[in-house]
């Protein structure tokens, strides 16, 4: 109802009656230790105890503080008849099939709990996951039994589990598919065996295992292919490729205008073969040398790889061989048959790999190599 005012009367406003806020944290007030009287404060919160403790004096400034963190945690450790309280399980595995996101059932007292337990322990559990435990379990025996590092287990399970997913060497038994994959993935992660290792490792033909490994090698090149049309950048084969910084991406810029670089943007399988002076230290170590005459072998089986030498011959002949001559060049020398008992070859092979050694000592030895104190007077005759 409208109201009708008279000539000079003024309406008062209505005082509306003032709402408390909601509450809210001042984030300006902080607690700062009164003794130390740091800023910022240094305090520690002891969620054990529940102290609130200055780290520069000790002085504890609140006790008995509520924790507001997550409560989920494991109590497996302190399982007790079979009963573990957690609310969650373990982390999904990359390595497994299916998102591995279950709600547990407890295993509690009583007919009807544990029936409820077992059914659902049922129903959650993927049979396609059985091959691929009992393949993981396999492969992390080996590679431990090898004493070989944790990322070529790791790469030999990844590529175990790609290989089934896209039927590669299908056919082929369990152990002979796990040999290739352990072959490729030592390469890849630059802890090269070669294949008679792996057959004294696993005791699968080195014929199936050449076979093998050619085809998981071809699917990972065409992989490798495939994900670099798609501008993908990493690499299953060439072990990744890795984000460069402004200055990196500037100077191979200049270096392709220069010409003094060749981009290859197709796989190259030499890229991966086995190289006699990544052996060298790892046979100088199980015969015991010193480090100057392992340092000594490498180079002399990487003056081997750029001259040509040996053409032909296995990264062991060549590995043996540069052991062979580099001891001899120190005084430092190991007989044939206890390099040969390490490495695998026979010990007429390692004196028929450093006859043609001897013949291109001149060659082989350059001045870098004639530069670490060697004598080239010391190296015996080989007998025809």
């Amino acid at each position: 109802m409208a109201q009708v005012l008279s000539p000079g009367q003024v309406i008062e406003p209505v005082v509306q009656k003032k709402k408390d806020d909601e509450w809210r944290e001042n984030l300006n007030v902080r607690m700062i230790c009164r003794e130390c009287q740091e800023d910022p404060p240094n305090l520690f919160e002891d969620h054990a105890s529940g102290d609130m403790v200055c780290t520069s004096c000790g002085l504890v400034l609140a006790e008995r503080s509520v924790d507001v963190s997550s409560e989920w945690r494991t109590f497996s450790n302190d399982d007790q008849g079979n009963d573990d309280p957690s609310r969650v399980g373990d982390g999904p595995n990359a390595l497994l099939n299916g998102a591995q996101l279950n709600t547990g059932i407890a295993f509690g007292d009583g007919i009807r709990s544990k029936d409820l337990h077992r059914a659902q322990s049922k129903a959650n559990v993927d049979k396609g996951n059985k091959p691929l435990l009992i393949a993981y379990k396999q492969i992390g025996a080996l590679c431990d039994g090898f004493q070989m590092p944790g990322s070529v287990s790791e790469t030999t399970k990844h590529m175990y589990k790609e290989c089934i997913e896209n039927n590669v060497g299908k056919g082929k038994s369990l152990e002979c598919l796990i040999s290739a994959c352990l072959f490729f993935a030592c390469r890849r992660n630059k802890v090269p065996r070669s294949f008679r290792e792996i057959y004294d490792l696993t005791k699968v033909p080195k014929k199936e295992i050449g076979r093998t490994f050619k085809q998981v090698e071809k699917y990972f090149r065409e992989a490798d292919a495939e994900k670099r049309r798609n501008g993908d950048g990493t690499s299953m084969v060439a072990g990744g490729k890795f984000p460069l910084t402004l200055n990196e991406i500037q100077v191979v810029l200049n270096m392709c205008y220069e010409g003094t670089l060749v981009i290859q943007e197709e796989y190259n399988p030499q890229d991966n073969a086995q190289n006699p002076a990544e052996l060298c230290n790892r046979f100088c170590n199980t015969l015991d040398m010193d480090q100057k005459t392992t340092n000594l072998a490498i180079a002399i089986a990487s003056r081997l790889t750029e001259t040509g030498g040996l053409a032909g011959r296995s990264p062991l002949s060549a590995a043996s061989a540069s052991i062979y001559m580099a001891g001899y060049l120190l005084g430092t020398q190991k007989p044939a048959k206890e390099i040969a008992t390490v490495v695998g070859v026979s010990d007429s092979t390692i004196r028929g790999a450093y006859r043609l050694l001897y013949r291109e000592k001149e060659t082989l030895l350059d001045d870098d190599i004639k530069a670490r104190g060697i004598d080239i007077e010391k190296l015996p005759i080989p007998k025809n």
